[in-house]
C-alpha cells in the first residue's frame, strides 16, 4: 500500500548556519516582479531545516522539501546537497 505525500513545497538555497545540532538555517532568494515598477526584486526568507546526518556546511547549496512539524520552527527537511562549497587551500 503506497501512501500518498500531496504536494509538497521545495526550494533550493544556500546554507548560512550550521551551529545547530542536525538543524541548518537554509537563505532561499525568490525573484518578485515589482507591482508599480515591474522590475524584478530578490525576496529572502530563511528556513530552519533538519539535517539528521550533520553532512550540510555554510555555503552548500541544498535542496530542501516540506514536511511535518519536527519542532517549534523545524517544518524542512535537507532532500540533498546540490553543490558543495569551494573551499580555498
Amino acid at each position: 500500500m503506497t501512501e500518498k505525500k500531496g504536494n509538497r513545497k521545495s526550494f533550493t538555497g544556500v546554507v548560512v548556519s550550521d551551529k545547530m545540532d542536525k538543524t541548518v538555517v537554509v537563505m532561499v532568494e525568490t525573484p518578485v516582479r515589482h507591482s508599480r515598477f515591474k522590475k524584478f526584486v530578490k525576496r529572502k526568507k530563511k528556513f530552519i531545516a533538519h539535517d539528521p546526518e550533520n553532512e550540510c556546511r555554510i555555503g552548500d547549496r541544498v535542496l530542501i522539501k516540506e514536511s511535518r512539524p519536527l519542532s517549534k520552527f523545524k517544518r524542512w527537511r535537507v532532500v540533498r546537497i546540490v553543490e558543495r562549497r569551494v573551499t580555498e587551500g
